[in-house]
């Protein structure tokens, strides 16, 4: 019964996650519950030290920088102009509101890296703008939610760094192999919007000239610059810095952060209001994952200590499952895992019980890190569950309904797991 005891406790805790219990004390306090049944008090003097360690981990100091950068691009406006911008900029194109949606969320998740915030700030800004202008709720909805989940997998992403410190591996490292899948993903549902243009033009119509003459009366160069440039030199500065080895994914972190405020600033959108909100949800969101962390690195401990690892892995070895297999069922567990809870906390409770076993197995760690992120991606996307697609809903207008999300988000769902699988067939693409 005893070798059985690593498993219970996972699965009691994962229903208990669901049934809505607080994550940080399910997972902490079930945890050491545990152990003390088990266990010699002595056992739990090893715990201060890790989470000591833990707390220590110079790494995981980006993780409040970097939310506070995409907050203050959030709260002071930046994020709005930018999108009204963007959506001038390509509104002679059929569709063109469209892949506007899709660059600002491209962006906004090189500056954020927060699946919520990017979701819930562009349906604010674009959902009324794309359906005054004639775009049908379905593709509007599906575009949106879609580009908004970006910051799962393009860096600087908040869940990369916490991956980087779950997997052990270098964030920089996670952070430049995560470059060419984002890219190439912005690149394919822009494809599709354009090929959803040809086949329903009246669908996606382009925006009207008056507004576009009106747009270029008003200095359309100079708002291209002020709206477009400053964000993305920062992001450059950002991004630019970690992969060149001259910071580390915190001291860049750090950099996007104080440019961030710069940036509110110079757009005269800064002051003493706009710095409490957004540092009172920095520090939200921040206590908040490393509570997680802390519950978390409970049951690690524990759950090692009870060699739940050693007895997962021989129950592999005695199932014969190869590295493909094992990583097959592991994406499947955190595809569904997706649907009920957010991705802290399937990376501080699942990605840390297969992680050594994939590590026995051979299989390179910054391969399944991007793959990983990718699946949390499609798992936010995907209904009836989807994180991404309730977020939508709640600041979506009256006239759009639930089914619509469900249908527009449809074809972005099949574009993730295509290109999901081809980077499970395809590892060059990332390594």
């Amino acid at each position: 019964m005893l070798e059985y005891l690593p498993l219970i406790l996972f699965g009691t805790i994962f229903l208990l996650i669901l049934l809505g219990y607080p994550v940080a004390f399910t997972l902490g306090g079930l945890s050491v519950l545990v152990g003390l049944l088990v266990f010699d008090i002595d056992f739990f003097y090893l715990l201060s030290l890790r989470v000591y360690g833990t707390m220590q981990n110079f790494v995981l100091l980006a993780v409040p920088l970097f939310i506070f950068m995409g907050m203050m691009l959030e709260k002071s406006g930046i994020a709005e102009r930018l999108l009204h911008t963007m959506s001038m900029l390509f509104g002679n194109i059929r569709g063109g509101l469209a892949i506007a949606v899709v660059v600002v969320g491209a962006l906004l998740a090189a500056s954020t890296g927060i699946v919520g915030a990017t979701v819930v700030t562009m349906g604010l800004i674009s959902l009324p703008t794309m359906l005054k202008n004639g775009y049908g709720p379905r593709i509007s909805t599906g575009v949106i939610a879609s580009s908004g989940t970006l910051g799962q997998i393009i860096p600087p992403s908040v869940v990369l760094v916490l991956l980087g410190s779950v997997l052990n591996v270098s964030v920089g490292d996670l952070f430049l192999a995560a470059v060419v899948p984002g890219v190439c993903l912005v690149v394919i549902y822009l494809i599709y919007i354009i090929v959803y243009g040809q086949i329903y033009p009246e669908r996606v119509p382009k925006v009207s000239k008056e507004k576009l003459q009106e747009f270029r009366d008003e200095g359309f160069s100079m708002e291209v610059v002020k709206s477009f440039l400053f964000p993305f030199i920062l992001i450059l500065i950002v991004l630019g810095s970690i992969f060149a080895g001259v910071a580390s994914p915190t001291e860049a972190a750090g950099v996007g952060a104080f440019g961030a405020m710069i940036l509110a600033v110079v757009s005269k959108k800064f002051n003493l209001s706009i710095l409490k909100e957004v540092m009172g949800e920095t520090t939200m969101l921040t206590s908040m994952v490393f509570m997680i962390l802390v519950g978390a690195t409970a049951f690690s401990l524990v759950f090692r200590g009870l060699e739940g690892d050693k007895f997962l892995l021989n129950l592999i070895q005695d199932a014969n499952l190869d590295a493909t297999t094992f990583l097959i069922v592991v994406m499947v567990i955190v595809f569904i895992s997706g649907f009920f809870i957010d991705f802290i906390e399937i990376v501080f409770i699942i990605v840390p019980v297969v992680a050594p076993i994939f590590v026995s197995l051979g299989v390179d760690l910054i391969w399944i890190g991007i793959l990983l992120a990718v699946n949390l991606q499609t798992s936010f996307l995907t209904p009836p569950f989807g994180f991404a697609l309730f977020y939508l809903k709640g600041v979506a207008p009256p006239e759009v309904k639930t089914r619509h999300i469900y249908q527009g988000i449809i074809p972005f769902v099949i574009i993730q797991l295509i290109f999901l699988t081809l980077l499970i067939l395809v590892p060059s693409i990332i390594l």
